[in-house]
């Protein structure tokens, strides 16, 4: 009778803590809310500062020197220019501060894409070369310019996992004592992520104007400007994760840029290539798409279900699943 009567009862589908360790959880009551919520989980939101040092150069020649501000800036003598003479031309200075803001999109910890605003206060020396210095009106400048970002992840705690399997290959499954290392290792910690990012995007010059230098017309109108082509530039970029939503990153890289300079009469147009590298540091914060436990007497600090929902049990600035050694 017992056995004829017995019921099967279903398995609890989660541990006795309502603690969540699965891959996937919803974490919005509807369907759309919660594909809504993962995609925001993708974007997160970044402002950087550093400080660069650049290059300006010209290869000048022209058949009206006089239109331009040349001029020989040795004491000695030194043969006199002539229409036949190219000159080239280069200074060198530093820009700083450089401020930078923007949003990025992690696609599968494969790539990264993304775009901002950035704003840049440098200094300008005459460029000089062949006995001769070309100055510029202003000795400085300011600069803004919007930018998009593409990234490669090279390496993070995923690909050292993999690393780490493909290490240990040489010893056996047998190997009880080297397999539980390599377990071990794998399951530590690694908040690192390097990541080779390319950069494009256009420039708009402020406060560089040459009022000595303009037409009759518009007495303002700059001679020194940004070329309408986009500039491109180069950088690796080093993250460190504090938490799953907060982390803190230096970027260092190389721009490749063009300016272009008017004569006095505007007739002419001379090409000014600026080479930047530069070095910045700077913070994110990912946007969280799981909620906070807001549940009276609750007390569970990491993320955890409610009526299969997940909600997160701490800070965004702290670990959600925190592991011995990272309580405190």
């Amino acid at each position: 009778m017992l056995f004829l009567f017995q019921t099967p009862t279903k398995a609890q589908d989660e541990d006795i803590f309502g603690i969540s360790e699965k891959a996937k959880n919803p974490k919005s009551e509807s369907g759309v809310g919660n594909v809504f919520r993962n995609v925001l989980e993708m974007f997160s939101l970044e402002i950087s500062t550093g400080a660069a040092y650049h290059q300006m150069a010209m290869d000048f020649y022209s058949p009206n020197p006089s239109l331009y501000p040349i001029k020989q800036y040795q004491n000695f003598e030194s043969s006199a220019f002539t229409l036949q003479d190219t000159l080239s031309l280069s200074s060198n200075e530093w820009i700083f501060p450089l401020v930078n803001g923007g949003v990025r999109i992690n696609l599968f910890n494969l790539l990264t894409i993304g775009g901002g605003f950035g704003q840049e206060w440098g200094s300008l020396a005459p460029m000089r070369g062949n006995d001769h210095e070309f100055p510029f009106e202003g000795a400085t400048y300011q600069l803004s310019k919007t930018y998009g970002t593409v990234g490669l992840v090279l390496y993070d705690a995923r690909r050292r996992q993999k690393f780490l399997t493909w290490q240990y290959r040489k010893y056996s499954t047998n190997n009880l004592y080297m397999q539980s290392e390599l377990r071990q290792r794998a399951r530590q910690n690694y908040p690192w992520r390097f990541i080779l990012e390319g950069e494009f995007g256009n420039m708009k010059l402020k406060n560089a104007y040459d009022p000595s230098l303009s037409t009759p017309g518009n007495p303002y109108e700059p001679k020194l400007a940004v070329s309408q082509d986009p500039y491109f530039g180069v950088s690796m970029r080093m993250e460190y994760d504090f938490s799953e939503y907060t982390k803190v990153f230096v970027k260092g890289g190389a721009e490749f840029r063009k300016f272009t300079y008017a004569s006095t009469d505007f007739a002419e147009l001379k090409n000014i290539d600026q080479t930047v590298y530069g070095l910045q540091v700077g913070a994110a914060i990912k946007i969280p798409g799981t909620k906070r436990c807001k549940i009276g007497g609750c007390g569970v600090v990491m993320k955890h279900l409610h009526d299969g929902i997940e909600f997160r049990g701490s800070s965004i600035f702290r670990m959600q699943n925190r592991k011995i050694g990272q309580w405190y």
